[in-house]
């Protein structure tokens, strides 16, 4: 290949991907807030010190951490047409979601994320994959299964997944009135490094080594099942 066509590829599966985890891109996910929503009203996140804090123990221990290692493995399942490896890989991460609201968090926007890519890209390598999977599709498993099929590079991906997902969570915050939009992207640009680091190790991750130690959010994602005022799915 050459480096004029290398380059124009890279181009268009860059955009590809950053298309995919836009804002625009119709997921739901601003409907979810992974429990922020109790925290914020508890006190626990009223300020952009607290914010930071929370998010980026997420990053480095809870579920986007997982989330990242299980892109991984589906990413390189797709990247060799592994239907079967995707199947189990996805019934893990459907299992991985410590409560209901958790669940609908991943299921819903990984349902919707292939439904949309399938309608706008036509990917044959997709569909296949997608159709041996009977039912809900985790976020992360949608996302790696159209970037490994695609053949859009793994880090980049993995680093715009945790990204998009810091994004919505700062996002939430403003909403949330518990941080200014000023603050949430001082709170982002902070998150940059870890995210960064967390692209360059998920990929060495077995899946045998998935595990949180995010307590505080895992009970935020159960409160928030039964807060009687909300604003948000989960």
């Amino acid at each position: 290949m050459s480096p004029g066509v290398r380059e124009a590829t890279h181009s268009r599966f860059s955009l590809e991907l950053h298309l995919w985890l836009s804002p625009s891109f119709p997921v739901g996910s601003f409907a979810y807030s992974h429990g922020l929503e109790w925290a914020v009203g508890g006190g626990r996140v009223h300020d952009r010190a607290s914010a930071a804090a929370w998010l980026a123990d997420l990053v480095a221990h809870g579920a986007p951490r997982n989330d990242a290692i299980i892109l991984a493995h589906a990413w390189r399942a797709a990247e060799v047409g592994q239907s079967d490896d995707i199947v189990e890989i996805n019934d893990l991460a459907l299992a991985m979601a410590g409560s209901r609201e958790r669940l609908l968090e991943t299921a819903m926007q990984g349902n919707a994320f292939m439904a949309t890519v399938l309608a706008a890209w036509a990917d044959e390598a997709i569909a296949g994959l997608r159709s041996a999977v009977v039912g809900d599709v985790a976020y992360p498993v949608a996302v790696g299964l159209a970037a490994g099929a695609r053949g859009i590079e793994m880090r980049s991906t993995i680093c715009a997944f945790a990204a998009a997902q810091m994004q919505t969570l700062a996002s939430a915050l403003v909403r949330l009135a518990a941080i200014g939009q000023t603050d949430a992207q001082m709170v982002l640009a902070a998150l940059t490094p870890a995210i960064s680091s967390l692209a360059d190790e998920a990929p060495s991750i077995t899946l045998g080594e998935l595990g949180g130690a995010a307590f505080m959010s895992d009970i935020a994602a159960l409160a928030h099942e039964t807060q009687e005022t909300r604003l948000f799915r989960s």
